[in-house]
């Protein structure tokens, strides 16, 4: 008989390499399930990009590129030129960002750059969303969603009619306020915005795309009170308002939709319907005579991010008819594969006439 230190050695000896054959099998199994796990995140990724869809041309027979835009991002009857965003081509980086406006009740409109008032910032002037406010007594406030060295704030400005000119109000940060992306002004000093990140680091931001984890949010912002009103949006970009005051209308850019949530006294919000399209929604304009929603979309989402000058970024814009019906009526107005307007953002209609801005290429005006 063996010794009892043999047998109690042998039982050591025979085991040792099947645990390490079996820990070898978890490492590859956990290796598998991982590179499983991103090769589904990737193929999810490009189905939210629309990366393999093409658009077919829609044409309007009266329009012209607007002399003295280079680009486009945001329109709001004003709108604001020069916006750099990691992960965005951009013709001019070096270029400061700024205020236009175009007056589309001349017989030829054309773009007037307005004056900022002194001690503002203009070298860092980074401009995305906007917004306006006309308060009680004829007062208009411009809001603009501004990233200052790839920061997050709002400024408020007081448009001064005379002089063509913007007086700087103040300068809104506050940490609900993170990735900040489109507003909807309610207020003198009050809004609705959009985070189409949770996060601010731009690499944490590519991993809460990449992974789909729906932590985008609407938040609500006074000198009173600071509150997130909505939440779990896949990236939530465009944001404004019905002309009753009554709803707000939120584009879900990566989600292909539009929600519609009921705003309340307490300037909280819910969920009434969501439209579902087959396109990225990113800015929504108000037609004020109609209701209208005008949308500037992106048909593939892949072609902003990865861009080659010999298949640009196209362009795409929805008119959406009784959004609140069981059945709105979606209309594309315009799609240009890029040979005329690369990466449409935004669309904004006035009396028959329609000004198509872009994220980095140039603006287009239309007579419907």
């Amino acid at each position: 008989m063996a010794p009892p230190t043999e047998l109690l050695a042998r039982p050591e000896q025979s085991s040792a390499p099947g645990s390490r054959a079996m820990g070898r099998l978890v490492a590859v199994g956990l290796l598998g399930i991982a590179l499983a796990l991103l090769g589904e995140r990737l193929l999810a990724l490009r189905n939210r990009l629309k990366a393999s869809r093409e658009v077919e041309s829609v044409d309007l027979p009266h329009c012209h590129l607007i002399k003295g835009i280079a680009f486009v991002f945001n329109i709001f009857h004003r709108f604001g030129k020069g916006l750099k965003f990691p992960g965005l081509h951009s013709f001019a980086p070096d270029k400061p960002g700024g205020i236009l406006m175009m007056d589309l009740k001349e017989e030829k409109p054309r773009a007037r750059e307005l004056r900022i008032s002194r001690g503002f910032d203009l070298a860092s002037f980074n401009p995305h969303g906007i917004s306006t406010f006309i308060d009680n007594d004829d007062t208009v406030y411009l809001f603009v969603v501004n990233h200052p060295e790839f920061k997050n704030t709002v400024e408020i400005f007081k448009f001064e009619e005379a002089e063509n000119s913007l007086l700087h109000l103040k300068t809104v940060k506050h940490e609900l306020l993170p990735s900040v992306n489109d507003i909807t002004a309610v207020g003198p000093a009050h809004f609705y915005a959009t985070n189409d990140h949770y996060f601010s680091d731009p690499f944490l931001k590519y991993l809460e795309t990449y992974l789909n984890l729906h932590w985008a949010n609407v938040v609500y912002y006074s000198p009173n009170e600071v509150k997130v009103v909505a939440e779990g949006f896949d990236s939530a970009n465009g944001i404004n308002i019905s002309p009753d005051d009554k709803y707000i209308y939120v584009a879900d850019i990566l989600a292909h939709e539009i929600h519609v949530l009921e705003k309340h006294t307490n300037m909280n919000l819910t969920q009434l319907k969501v439209l579902e399209l087959d396109t990225l929604v990113d800015n929504l304009s108000i037609d004020p005579s109609s209701g209208d929603i005008w949308v500037g979309c992106h048909p593939n989402g892949q072609k902003l991010f990865v861009y080659d000058p010999n298949n640009p970024p196209s362009s795409e814009v929805l008119r959406i008819q009784n959004i609140l019906s069981e059945k709105p009526t979606v209309t594309t107005v315009y799609a240009n594969n890029g040979s005329v307007l690369q990466g449409s953002s935004v669309a904004s209609v006035y009396d028959g006439k329609l000004l198509i801005g872009t994220l980095y290429h140039r603006a287009l005006y239309c007579e419907l």
